[in-house]
């Protein structure tokens, strides 16, 4: 499957904590034709794109992780292939080199691999695998030019964020305190009942020699490390502490540095605001880190760079204050006089250059795209990242040091745009209701005619601290599919979004539902009074914060014939409980539901549920059974009140599943199930269900209300 758009990433952060968008083909002829029009055959016999199916879009390789070698010449990355007889996707590592056409699979394990990282002699790369009947994820040793691997840790516990240390003795990485052995015991026994957010493992910091795999703690005690980085010499790491390893403690992530041996730690930091990707100057007089926060460490705030220094004899100090993107990444320059970074500008992600003196900046990348999964060797002087255009959804690339030409070193995705008819992207910006600025980006439909008006589909991202953004898209959203069945796609960078300063973004303090539902609304208008779009056929849709925003859309307006919300919150005091984290929706409403002088009228007020009488948009409702982000009895609330108004309406709940859904079949049905109640309820046509490979009609669920061809 193509790997997550930085934009998704960034919801997950948000919203799934340190997703959003694809494909069966139905050529539309006409809006009075009662039959569909299946653009699922293929032109291939004469050598013309086609359209892309649901099944091309959940069946593409994804690539991420790529790790440029200490030569600078070869790249090791993942690949991601779905097995649709196995219901998921594997991930192997794989080799390349820049400026050569060919790569290698360097693992092939049942389970996959991860996380490839070069030893400083480039002589070996590490790696994660679950390769043991008897242990969890692993750390192991292989030759880059192949071979068997070797374990290296036989840790009693998963094995997580690996890294070596400079001279290449030492693998460091995280892993869980093993359980005790009398809770071991009561577990297998069936004596399982457990408390509630009190039984866990605190996460430390090890080490093990990469010739005799002998481990050694590094850390210990009641805290957890929940990021760590090594200076370049060695001798120190820089890593961030919390109370427990448990989401809700973000607010207390601090930064701490410490001898890499293990030793007494000096703490840097000392707020209430989470803290992420702590680096070493070169020099090892200061750390860098980034932080979603103000000047003065007041939360909830475009994620911004800052520089502390590591004697811990000073304050913090903000690098950028005054730009209006959010800083993803960011790590030092070989000399310490600049730092790297990767931001979010709105509908793209760039990378850039800051100097630490006076901060200048510098834009290293420009361009229609997102810079995704992006690292930088300083000893090589390069960058390397997945790069995803409208025609590419991420092969990787590397760039010099301080910018200029760069280097495509991987061709998985090469004969994407020469197989598929690709909707064409753009940018758009219009005037919210109080005349600000709004962007978003406009998908049209592969067989789009000037002055014709088209069906809508509207999507609203995640986070919501997020940005939707040029690139491919995923299956999630299946801009492809909806485009080649004739729908005009509109994705709003509604007020809340990251990348458009932090007015922008916090609009959402003291009010979820401000300006929000507006500007998607206010976009909706636009494209209606441009004469693109039909405003008696539009439907809706979202996940996470997009089901959020689903949700409060059909009791706000009764202007779309269909919706589907995914994962959405419908009652905010409820959702505030039951959620694993609650440091970032707070702010919204000004406080907690359960402090004295609770704001529990700014909380309902703000809850769809409250509105849910209203509601005469036909919708569907999904989610993830083990969903702890935004947990099942939020669709519940919402689909019995929708319900009780005898709206037509289903709940559709996917077994096993968090979040994001990880099954292919599960990815498959809600796709199916999206298309076949836009095109019930906005097109009034039916809809051909899409099965999975080597599936059998018997084995393929399809809802009893479907319409389907004769």
């Amino acid at each position: 499957m193509p790997s997550l758009s930085p934009a998704d990433r960034s919801s997950l952060d948000r919203e799934l904590v340190p997703v959003a968008a694809v494909a069966i083909l139905l050529l539309v002829l006409s809006f009075s034709l009662p039959e569909p029009i299946v653009a699922q055959e293929s032109d291939d016999a004469t050598g013309q794109p086609r359209a892309m199916t649901l099944v091309d879009l959940i069946g593409m390789d994804g690539v991420g992780e790529p790790r440029l070698a200490p030569d600078g010449e070869r790249v090791a990355f993942v690949k991601e292939t779905a097995e649709w007889d196995r219901n998921r996707s594997v991930e192997h590592i794989w080799i390349t080199r820049r400026g050569r056409d060919a790569s290698f699979q360097l693992t092939n394990g049942d389970d996959g691999e991860d996380s490839p990282r070069w030893a400083p002699d480039g002589e070996r790369i590490a790696f994660l695998a679950d390769r043991s009947d008897t242990l969890e994820t692993q750390a192991y040793l292989i030759d880059p030019d192949g071979g068997e691997a070797r374990r290296l840790t036989t840790h009693p516990t998963a094995v997580s964020e690996i890294q070596w240390s400079p001279e290449g003795r030492w693998l460091y990485y995280l892993a869980a305190d093993e359980p005790p052995a009398a809770e071991e015991a009561q577990h297998e026994a069936g004596n399982d009942v457990r408390a509630f957010e009190e039984e866990y493992e605190q996460r430390h910091l090890w080490r093990v020699d990469a010739e005799t795999g002998e481990a050694e703690r590094i850390t210990g005690g009641d805290w957890s490390v929940t990021g760590y980085s090594l200076s370049r010499d060695g001798s120190r790491i820089v890593h961030h502490r919390a109370p427990t390893p448990l989401l809700d403690d973000l607010s207390r992530w601090e930064v701490w540095v410490m001898p890499a041996g293990g030793g007494e730690g000096r703490r840097l930091t000392n707020n209430d605001v989470p803290e992420y990707g702590a680096r070493l100057s070169p020099g090892g007089d200061r750390v860098l880190f980034t932080a979603d926060a103000s000047a003065e460490f007041d939360f909830y705030y475009n994620s911004n760079l800052f520089v502390v220094p590591a004697d811990g004899e000073g304050e913090p100090r903000i690098l950028l204050e005054e730009e209006p993107f959010g800083v993803g990444g960011a790590t030092w320059s070989r000399s310490g006089r600049h730092i790297y970074l990767s931001a979010n500008t709105g509908a793209r992600q760039e990378l850039f250059r800051v100097s630490v003196a006076d901060g200048g900046l510098r834009q290293l990348t420009d361009g229609d795209h997102a810079v995704g999964d992006w690292s930088f060797r300083a000893g090589a002087g390069r960058h390397v990242f997945n790069l995803e255009t409208p025609a590419n959804p991420g092969d990787v690339w590397t760039l010099p040091a301080d910018g200029g030409d760069r280097t495509r070193v991987t061709r998985v995705f090469e004969d994407v745009g020469d197989r598929f008819r690709l909707p064409r992207q753009e940018l758009i910006t219009y005037e919210g209701r109080d005349g600000t600025e709004v962007e978003g980006l406009l998908f049209y439909p592969l067989d789009y005619t000037e002055g014709e008006r088209y069906p809508l589909v509207v999507q609203t991202h995640g986070g919501p601290a997020s940005s939707d953004q040029f690139g491919f898209g995923s299956s999630w959203d299946y801009p492809q599919v909806l485009t080649a069945m004739g729908y005009v796609v509109f994705q709003p960078n509604y007020r809340g979004s990251t990348g458009y300063g932090d007015a922008f973004m916090r609009d959402m303090v003291g009010h979820y539902f401000n300006e929000a539902h507006r500007d998607v609304m206010a976009g909706v208008d636009h494209l209606v009074d441009r004469g693109l779009v039909d405003g008696d056929r539009m439907a809706k849709m979202g996940w996470s914060a997009g089901g959020h925003m689903t949700n409060k859309i059909i009791t706000y307006t009764d202007r779309f014939r269909a919706a589907a919300s995914g994962a959405g919150a419908s009652n905010w005091v409820s959702m505030y409980a039951q959620s694993d984290v609650r440091i970032y929706r707070t702010p919204w409403f000004e406080g907690t539901p359960w402090q004295e002088d609770a704001p529990i009228d700014v909380f309902w007020e703000n809850s769809p549920l409250s509105e849910v009488a209203s509601v005469s948009t036909p919708t569907l409702f999904l989610v993830g059974e083990e969903d702890d982000r935004v947990p099942m009895p939020q669709s519940v609330e919402m689909y019995r009140g929708v319900k009780a108004g005898g709206v037509p309406t289903h709940l559709y709940v996917a077994p096993g599943e968090p979040h994001g859904w990880d099954e292919l079949r599960h990815q498959l049905f809600k796709a199916n199930v999206e298309l076949a109640w836009f095109e019930k309820w906005v097109r009034d046509r039916p809809y051909d269900w899409v099965r999975a490979p080597a599936d059998t009609e018997e084995e393929t669920p399809v809802p009893e209300w479907v319409q389907r061809p004769d």
